[in-house]
């Protein structure tokens, strides 16, 4: 009885770890997926913030035509 116990414990932590390390696996290519294609984006020109340029964090550096535009348009409404 105690042996057949132990079968069933050990069947339940290797499937506990299985899918531990399978959801990690996922979150890892979810993650390193979003991080290539901001790069990408970034590599080729593309807004990575749809254009709303005021809010954006790197607004002040972008040379993107978009925000040159804004910055141009914020200058000339001072």
């Amino acid at each position: 009885m105690n042996r057949q116990c132990e079968k069933v414990k050990n069947r339940r932590q290797l499937f506990t770890s299985v899918l531990r390390y399978a959801a990690l696996g996922v979150l890892g290519v979810v993650g390193g997926s979003v991080f290539a294609k901001r790069r990408r984006l970034v590599k080729n020109g593309i807004c990575i913030n749809r254009e709303i340029c005021k809010s954006c964090g790197i607004f002040q550096e972008c040379g993107l035509p978009p925000a040159l535009s804004a910055k141009t348009t914020f200058e000339e409404n001072r």
